[in-house]
């Protein structure tokens, strides 16, 4: 074939060349056209699942400070630390250097290195500097996560009063439960994209920044605190008491200066399951108050005008039959005058005096001293204790009422009904926080009522008082003793006792109430004078020194 005839055939198959590569084009357009233009939307959310996470972080908590700014309860900056075994690649001087920053167990170290697993925590609540140390090791597949930690100066002071936060750094008992949302704060969300290996690559978007939860002051004082939960220890400890409770208030604002129980726990070591120790007794254990009710008992005989504070009941011959009930005192102490009542604790003088009076009388005073109700000062779990209204009232029952049986209260519900005698017949409610005004009350009491009544509650610390040994040094007290039988399956246990002494102080201008509880004392002593009153001696004339409450005893 001639080379003319050759060139002939040139030009088709060029054009024939060109219209495979302009096609190529025009399919490679129309596939950049369709992900770019039609399925972009689609391609864009596909990119967003698998780069795109909205992250959450840790707000800082607020912290529970005492009346005084000195904190109690406060978060600190910490990391989690948590690894993805599938991109877990360390070196040999890696792993060592990692080892020796966070002690691994066989067990978790074996799932880092051969689980199949895409997360695995490492460490929790790492120090900043120790984090820091770890982020410079580099290891893929290891990442850091911001948290915070809660941490209890007082450790175990206040252990039941503030309870404690989950790992999640949420309330969990106590004030930490109750003002749990006031405290949590906000937590900061952020759109961040990732790599395939889950590390951060860059934000793309704030939603809203982290914003710390709110501080609360209470009314606690975090020295009566500590000396009210030192001298409870070891009150129970010497009188092998099975556990106790104590709380100081300030009886002209209703402030709660100290709540303190023992046993006790360290709330910096979480608690891996609920016992008795985490449990804030003065709030949740009622009991039965015994001659703590006498007070009621002849604020009622002075309110209803039959008796004077000079009036006499003849408690002869000692004791009295009440169908199948016998009553009795340990003497026959004859003619008694309503200070030797409550001097001796005598518990025919109680039941006399009530016996005399409209049966619904006491119970109407209890009631409105707010036995029976809860007194809201904000905890949870608070009970409201028993005071059952009869109808028709049994001579027995209303007798062994007048000296506190048949009826349970809670130690905070004994301190706002004791603090009544100290404030003018007015009952003010309780409160955990620093007040910045005064408190309303409720009337329940005239004050010459309440005032015979706190005069009349010195007499237990004279001669042949129920706590004659007792004495706060440059002070007049006003107090009283209660020991009470415990209730066991079959009836009152004739050697298990609960012991109360509650007292106000100074008599002449009340500022301090200081009420102790030890229950089933199982040491010689057992008599709440003997063995709770020491307890309050120690406790009230420490908390008068250090809020410098003037003396009013006189000089001898």
């Amino acid at each position: 074939m001639s080379d003319e005839h050759k060139l002939a055939f040139i030009p088709w198959r060029f054009y024939l060349l060109l219209a495979l590569i302009g096609l190529a084009v025009l399919g490679l357009v129309s596939r950049i056209g369709d992900l770019a233009i039609l399925k972009q939307p689609f391609l864009r959310a596909q990119g967003d699942q698998r780069a795109l996470r909205l992250v959450t972080g840790s707000a800082l908590r607020g912290s529970i400070l005492d009346r005084n700014g000195y904190p109690l309860a406060v978060s600190a900056l910490v990391y989690t630390i948590w690894a993805n075994p599938q991109h877990f690649n360390a070196s040999f001087s890696q792993e060592n250097a990692l080892k020796q920053l966070i002690p691994l167990s066989p067990h978790k170290w074996s799932q880092l290195t051969h689980s199949k697993k895409q997360f695995l925590y490492l460490a929790r609540d790492i120090p900043p500097d120790l984090a820091q140390k770890i982020k410079v090791l580099g290891i893929p597949g290891v990442y850091l996560v911001k948290a915070s930690h809660r941490y209890y100066p007082e450790g175990e002071t206040t252990a039941q009063l503030l309870g404690w936060t989950n790992v999640d750094d949420q309330g969990q008992e106590g004030l930490e439960l109750a003002y749990n949302s006031w405290l949590s704060g906000v937590a900061g969300q952020q759109w961040v994209v990732k790599d395939r290996f889950g590390g951060t690559i860059g934000t793309v978007k704030t939603l809203h920044a982290e914003e710390a939860g709110r501080n609360i002051m209470l009314s606690i004082d975090r020295r009566i605190q500590y000396i009210a939960y030192r001298e409870l220890v070891n009150g129970v400890k010497t009188y092998a008491a099975t556990s106790g409770s104590a709380i100081v208030v300030d009886v002209k604002t209703g402030e709660i200066l100290a709540m303190v129980n023992a046993p006790s726990f360290n709330p910096n070591v979480r608690p891996t399951a609920l016992t008795s120790v985490e449990r804030n007794r003065a709030i949740t254990d009622s009991f039965e108050p015994g001659s703590l009710i006498k007070a009621f008992t002849i604020a009622t005989a002075l309110k209803s005008g039959q008796y004077q504070p000079d009036s006499t009941v003849d408690t002869s011959p000692g004791w009295m039959r009440l169908g199948r009930t016998i009553i009795r005192d340990e003497h026959d102490n004859g003619v008694l005058s309503l200070a030797q009542i409550l001097q001796y604790s005598s518990n025919m003088g109680a039941s006399k005096i009530v016996l005399s009076l409209p049966p619904d009388d006491l119970w109407q005073t209890l009631h409105a001293a707010g036995f029976g109700e809860t007194t809201d000062i904000g905890l949870p779990g608070e009970a409201l204790g028993t005071l059952i209204y009869h109808q028709p009232w049994g001579q027995a029952t209303l007798a062994a009422l007048s000296y506190g049986y048949g009826l349970s209260v809670t130690a905070v519900q004994l301190a706002q009904g004791y603090m009544i005698f100290a404030n003018q017949g007015i009952k003010y409610p309780l409160t955990l926080f620093k007040s910045s005004s005064p408190p309303q009350g409720v009337p329940v009491f005239t004050p010459k009522v309440a005032n015979a009544v706190l005069g009349l509650l010195q007499s237990i610390f004279e001669k042949g008082g129920t706590a004659s040994h007792i004495s706060v040094p440059g002070y007049l007290v006003a107090g009283k003793t209660g020991t009470a039988w415990l209730h066991g399956a079959d009836g009152y246990e004739k050697h298990r006792y609960n012991a109360s002494f509650v007292g106000i102080a100074p008599v002449t201008n009340p500022q301090v109430l200081v009420l102790v509880t030890l229950h089933d004392p199982r040491s010689k002593e057992y008599l709440a004078g003997e063995v709770a009153g020491p307890v309050f001696e120690k406790i009230m004339a420490e908390t008068l020194q250090i809020l410098d409450v003037a003396p009013d005893a006189p000089a001898i």
